[in-house]
């Protein structure tokens, strides 16, 4: 026998979204994997699934096979020792409606494979969830972490506005801003009650805000303290912003009900040029001229709806 390792160098991503989602999640899957896919994705990148509002858990692969036959002659390999267990058959796969398996044929899959584990198992919170997955026309077995949905828990700040972007809107975008986390400082220098600013702070990403009107500040400061989040936040007009940043995140108009004019429009998007490599905007209007003009190019883009009966879209553009 042989100890288990549970190390991985490929990794199984399952998805869910609904419709209105769909380019918004498309874009996201783009940035972090360079690929979209209705419901699954393969890829050596190891993103803690929590990342996505999106993702619905992470399966790291240990072993691959034609068969469920196939994998149950692998798993008898491992020894977990005094570690427990529990197999998991992963409903979220590439199976078409006809080839659909069964609650029954799933609960004799997840059986097959723990009667061939050397361990003991344990339905309700085992020390280790295995997952087991049909996905093109090969079955894949590894550990697999399930995404908790940390943006549910910031919807109930104690500042909102009607028009701000909801938590798992602003956790796609800065997804799709910050890919890689590791060392990059980000700014949103149009921050209004910080929802961004929130859910960046949640992944441990540098980000600072600011933002002209005072009461946002004031009020994007307490959101960031009721989370127990340390941010900077300051009074500042990004015409007046001096540093310099690997990226920004801009929500244009940033308030509905005193809509900035084109003129102010295309002055943020220009400061903004002056601040950052990369830019994300949101926006319900087209701006793809004033971004040209101010030396952007556009490199991506979705349509983001606000909520399922949304009254408006927002476009999400990627600028570099």
């Amino acid at each position: 026998m042989k100890k288990l390792n549970l190390q991985s160098s490929e990794y199984l991503y399952t998805y869910s979204r609904d419709f209105e989602e769909y380019s918004l999640c498309a874009l996201e899957q783009r940035v972090l994997f360079g690929e979209e896919s209705d419901n699954i994705i393969k890829s050596s990148k190891n993103i803690n699934p929590s990342r996505s509002p999106f993702i619905k858990g992470r399966l790291s692969i240990l072993f691959t096979g034609e068969s469920v036959q196939a994998i149950a002659e692998q798993v008898h390999q491992m020894e977990l020792s005094d570690q427990t267990f529990k197999i998991l058959y992963i409903k979220i796969n590439d199976l078409s409606h006809e080839q659909k398996i069964e609650f029954a044929e799933q609960r004799m899959i997840e059986n097959e494979i723990g009667w061939n584990i050397i361990g003991k198992a344990k339905m309700k919170n085992p020390d280790i969830l295995f997952g087991i997955v049909p996905f093109k026309g090969h079955w894949y077995f590894g550990t697999y972490l399930e995404s908790e949905s940390v943006w549910l828990h910031h919807l109930k700040k104690p500042q909102e506005y009607s028009t701000a972007l909801s938590t798992r809107l602003a956790r796609a975008v800065v997804n799709i801003a910050v890919p890689d986390t590791a060392g990059v400082l980000v700014i949103d220098p149009c921050c209004g009650i910080g929802t961004v600013l929130v859910e960046a702070l949640s992944m441990g990403i540098q980000i600072v805000g600011s933002d002209r009107n005072p009461l946002a500040v004031k009020g994007a400061r307490e959101n960031i303290a009721f989370f127990n989040y340390e941010g900077t936040v300051k009074v500042k007009d990004i015409a007046d912003e001096e540093g310099y940043y690997d990226v920004a995140i801009i929500d244009l108009p940033y308030n509905l009900s005193a809509k900035a004019t084109q003129e102010e429009q295309f002055t943020i998007i220009r400061h903004a040029r002056k601040i950052a490599d990369r830019v994300v905007i949101l926006t319900i209007e087209d701006i793809d001229e004033m971004i040209l003009s101010a030396d952007f190019t556009i490199v991506d883009r979705c349509v983001a709806n606000k909520g399922k009966k949304a009254l408006f879209s927002r476009q999400v553009i990627v600028c570099e």
